[in-house]
Formats: structure tokens, sequence, C-alpha cells
């Protein structure tokens, strides 16, 4: 029964992983704003509400392995902004396997896998693998208002 329960553990993960590469990952994206229960925020074109990481530093990611798989980062070689951001906070950084992570107001941008569904903001103000997760605004500020 335990060796069942390990078994079935380890796949759950791996498909959770998995899901989370396929969510973060596309050719082309765009980031636009929606209103939140915290503010107006980032999120992806998929609706998925973005996040900022405050250990990142110069606008380098610090979030890979066990942090990338439940924070995964939104890839993209090509990303443009919806209306109400400004093109020139949008850019991108390389990871360290040759992917382009996207980035706005020179923070890289992430996803939070517990997020279920397009407007959750369940990530913010965690303090998780050495820094805060923080929603973006549309000026590419934190938001550090706790959702109401």
């Amino acid at each position: 029964m335990r060796k069942i329960k390990f078994v079935l553990a380890a796949v759950l993960v791996t498909l959770g992983v998995t899901a989370a590469a396929a969510l973060a990952s596309s050719k082309v994206s765009t980031v636009s704003v929606r209103t939140t229960n915290a503010g107006k925020a980032l999120v992806a074109g998929n609706g998925r509400t973005l996040y900022l990481f405050t250990a990142d530093k110069g606008g380098k990611s610090q979030c890979y392995g066990k942090c990338a798989a439940v924070w995964p980062p939104l890839l993209a070689a090509q990303p443009s902004v919806g209306r109400g951001l400004r093109a020139s906070l949008l850019g991108t950084t390389k990871r360290t396997n040759g992917t382009l992570q996207v980035t706005y107001g020179g923070h890289p941008l992430y996803f939070f896998a517990k997020d279920a569904k397009p407007g959750d903001t369940h990530g913010q103000g965690i303090v998780h693998f050495g820094g805060t997760w923080w929603l973006v605004s549309p000026t590419g500020a934190e938001i550090t208002t706790k959702p109401s």
C-alpha cells in the first residue's frame, strides 16, 4: 500500500511539473492588465495572474528547480503588451537553460501553480524560496496590498 501511495505521489508531482511547464511556455505572450482583489495587476494572455519575486536581482531570475515548479516563469521569445501597459517596460531575460523569461519593469514574471483560474491571486504576499511574491502593477512596481 505504501508503495502504491509513493508511486501515485510521484506521478502527481510529475504531472504538476509538466502542467506548470506547459502553462509557462510560449513563443509569443501578451501581458495585460486585470482588476484583481488586490488592485490592477498584470496577467498573461491566458488571463492568469503574474507575480514578481523579491529575491530576483538585476533583472535575473533566482527561481529554478523546485521553485520554478511552484512558481513557473512566463516564457516567451516575443512578448507584447496589451492596452494600459507601457511597451518600454516589457523585456526578456535569459534563464540558465537559454529560454527567455518575460520581464516587466525589470522584474522577471511568474505564475503561481496554485492559482487555478484567471483572476486567482493565491500567491500574493507569500514568503517562499528566499523572497516574497507580489502581484505586479501596470507601472512595474510590486503590489503589497493583501487581497480583500
